[in-house]
């Protein structure tokens, strides 16, 4: 057989399309042509090849003209993915390998020089996908784990090209590979206990996790602001099977590890001075930013103002819509970025603003320069605006513990199950069953009006005070919301007040 087809599949973000890879031997000048939209690293995949084919004592046949074709030709190919099934297309070509052995297989993985298998990033999204068309998966040893938290597949791990070539001819079989997953669980380092006083911030963390609400802290450097925002993880749900299959898809393209953080919501915490393309994702070749590595988990922005505001506005649409669309010449990439966005901020660039303990020396014209770091659209966009006090020395001291993080996870998760019954996350629900579901009595709905007036609220901010105030309701068991929960939701709106503006 002269023609031989082997299946692969490419990286394009989260998705993993297939590749054919078609090899023709025919008479003519020998030589080899790649073609298909190949990059660099592909192209250099024919000398990596034939070194390991030879180097393995495999016959590279040299007085024949070989052709290669990564098919659909206008979808780019990258990295050394296609080494193993190359290597494999010209074997079956030349008639070292009979083609039927290839049926219903995949493969993938980086040659070396000696013919041994390496391993390839972004491994998980092409397991899901070849489970999806039930096909076995032929791949390097170090990235069997990664195949194998896609559940129900066949994946067949080698460490060398010579293992591959046994298996394929009967002669060894490689045992198909099993793993189970780690359990789902939630952290243990951080616990609700740990925290003293701030009452009010507990309440809005509560509130922020049963909801999906975006939330503020505000207030003076050392009064528990990244302490508060580091155990929010902590009192959320546990995810599904499938939240954290989606959560490890996105950690496989970043090439970072997966089984240490299975299952766990992530919390990322980038540097002020990060860009915009690390918190959003981009590059030539567009890969996940902050945003993403966050999703169904918390992105915590300590100092909040020190951060360029060119880079905090890139998060206004995500923030809505859940997902980042990444564009550049040649690529386009969408990523989920369904996360909590946390934020801690000083009240002035001293941090004292207010502060019974120490004096601001901070002038009018610093302070209002400070704060203006913050536009009006984004801060619109966070449901959930809490002072964090100074804490007085008799609570510093105090020995009283508050709630548990399991107590409050309780509550958090009891109100989720009424949200997921009305249809979803309060923080994520339509506009018109926001509506429906808050149904304000006329007399409420009249003194809203007039309280939204007053403070001159956007019309974004109505709808999230709703939301928050429905939040309110599902954590006291009520049916709908009522003057109280909308008291208190509007509460959480004012950042004059809290931020104490001179």
């Amino acid at each position: 057989m002269t023609l031989a087809i082997i299946k692969s599949r490419a990286s394009l973000g989260l998705e993993a399309p297939e590749v054919l890879v078609e090899v023709h031997l025919a008479n003519g000048l020998p030589g080899l042509t790649l073609v298909g939209l190949p990059e660099t690293a592909v192209k250099e995949s024919r000398e990596r090849v034939r070194s390991a084919l030879v180097n393995a004592g495999l016959e590279f046949p040299t007085t024949r003209r070989i052709t290669l074709n990564l098919a659909p030709a206008d979808l780019p190919k990258e990295g050394g993915r296609f080494d193993l099934p190359i290597a494999l297309g010209i074997l079956v070509a030349s008639g070292q390998i009979p083609p039927e052995r290839l049926e219903g297989l995949e493969c993938l993985g980086e040659l070396a020089l000696d013919g041994k298998l390496r391993q390839v990033p972004g491994v998980l999204p092409v397991a899901l996908a070849a489970k999806r068309t039930g096909r076995g998966l032929i791949l390097p040893r170090a990235n069997a784990d990664e195949a194998a938290l896609a559940g129900d597949l066949t994946v067949l791990p080698a460490d060398h090209l010579l293992e591959v070539v046994a298996h394929l001819l009967n002669e060894t079989s490689i045992p198909p590979h099993r793993l189970e997953r780690p359990p789902i669980s939630l952290p243990t380092t951080m616990d609700l206990l740990e925290v003293r006083g701030q009452h009010q911030a507990r309440r809005a963390l509560e509130v922020a996790a049963s909801g999906g609400h975006n939330l503020l802290f505000a207030g003076p450097p050392g009064t528990g602001k990244t302490m508060l925002a580091s155990r929010l993880p902590g009192i959320l749900p546990t995810l599904t099977e499938d939240e954290a299959l989606e959560v490890a898809a996105i950690r496989s393209v970043c090439g970072l590890p997966l089984q240490e953080q299975w299952g766990q919501r992530p919390f990322r915490a980038p540097h002020h001075t990060a860009s915009a393309a690390a918190l959003v994702g981009g590059g030539s070749k567009p890969r996940p930013g902050e945003i993403s590595l966050a999703h169904q988990g918390v992105l915590f922005l300590d100092e909040l103002p020190e951060f360029s505001r060119s880079v905090l506005e890139v998060m206004r649409e995500p923030m809505e819509s859940g997902q980042i669309h990444i564009a550049r010449a040649s690529h386009q990439r969408s990523y989920p970025a369904r996360f909590q966005l946390v934020a801690a901020m000083n009240p002035c660039p001293c941090g004292h603003l207010g502060d019974p303990r120490q004096p601001c020396h901070c002038t009018a014209s610093q302070i209002q320069r400070y704060q203006g770091r913050l536009s009006g659209p984004l801060l619109d966009r966070i449901d959930l605006q809490i002072e964090v006090p100074a804490l007085p020395p008799e609570q510093l001291t105090s020995r009283a513990a508050g709630e548990s993080s399991a107590d409050v996870r309780a509550r958090v998760v009891a109100a989720r199950e009424r949200q997921y019954a009305r249809g979803a996350l309060n923080a994520h629900l339509p506009g018109r069953e926001l509506e429906a579901a808050c149904a304000l009595e006329s007399q409420d709905r009249a003194w809203l009006a007039q309280v939204l007036e007053r403070l001159n609220l956007s019309a974004r901010a109505y709808h999230r005070v709703l939301r928050v105030a429905l939040t309110l309701a599902d954590l006291a068991g009520e049916s709908r919301p009522g003057r109280a929960q909308l008291m208190e939701a509007i509460g959480y709106r004012q950042l004059d007040r809290l931020l104490k503006r001179q």
